[in-house]
């Protein structure tokens, strides 16, 4: 169905046509990477338990119910920002280069790291929770062989001249937990989360039965004051992305 728009203003008709457009929500010039993973579940978009980048494009360009986009790149950063998401286990997707049919795994997989990516890359978005399955086999630790028992179940005895070394010490107790925090660059927060998800938190996570809670703060001071528009943006962002609190404050 076709709808008529009146556009004001003084400037060219091509600029008034796309700022009304975008005010409208007509044409997306940015798509959050949470409500991404929303249209891959609900519509479903995706093709098994992954869906090929070229694919996804393809399907933003041809059906009328998806938002539309300013053009393929607005898709490509909302996945580049969805894989480098540190909660990319829960709230997004991972990344992988192919699958390999013989094997039954995909190579090149990852998740909460920084991609390089284009509309034309033949990678896959894949689900979370079948990526997280296959990273975690693949780095949980295997525990050491048992030493075997003498035959018969006796006790070996000392070598000759070895006296009996007593009674073992007490055992060491062992470190249950680490926290820690950091102060990232808000121009390179996904830069600085990538090197934080893979140096840090992906050796922490690699540990069998670790359970780990990260949480991100935003402080923000805005000597200028908060537009509506913006005040609306972030509120329903923070919404989407379950906040556990957020608001604007006076001061």
């Amino acid at each position: 169905m076709w709808q008529a728009l009146r556009l004001a203003g003084s400037d060219a008709l091509a600029a008034r046509a796309s700022k009304k457009l975008r005010s409208e929500e007509l044409l997306i010039a940015s798509l959050g990477a949470t409500i991404l993973r929303k249209h891959l579940d609900e519509v479903p978009l995706w093709r098994g338990d992954h869906v090929p980048i070229r694919q996804l494009v393809d399907d933003f360009g041809r059906y009328l119910y998806l938002p539309r986009l300013a053009g393929p790149e607005v898709l490509v950063q909302a996945i580049r920002d969805g894989v480098a998401l540190l909660t990319w286990r829960a709230d997004t997707f991972a990344y992988a280069e192919s699958f390999d049919d013989t094997a039954g795994r995909y190579r090149g997989l990852r998740g909460g790291q920084s991609v390089s990516l284009s509309p034309d890359s033949e990678g896959l978005i894949v689900k979370p929770a079948v990526a997280a399955q296959q990273l975690d086999a693949e780095v949980a630790p295997r525990p050491p062989p048992s030493p075997s028992p003498p035959p018969g179940g006796t006790t070996l005895p000392s070598p000759p001249g070895e006296s009996d070394p007593g009674p073992s010490p007490a055992p060491t107790q062992l470190l249950r937990r680490f926290h820690g925090s950091v102060r990232v660059d808000p121009a390179r927060v996904g830069r600085d989360a990538s090197r934080i998800a893979d140096e840090v938190i992906a050796h922490l996570a690699g540990q069998m039965g670790a359970e780990l809670t990260v949480t991100i703060e935003i402080d923000a001071r805005l000597p200028n004051g908060a537009s509506d528009q913006l005040v609306r943006t972030v509120m329903e962002n923070s919404r989407t992305l379950k906040f556990d609190g957020h608001g604007f404050e006076r001061e």
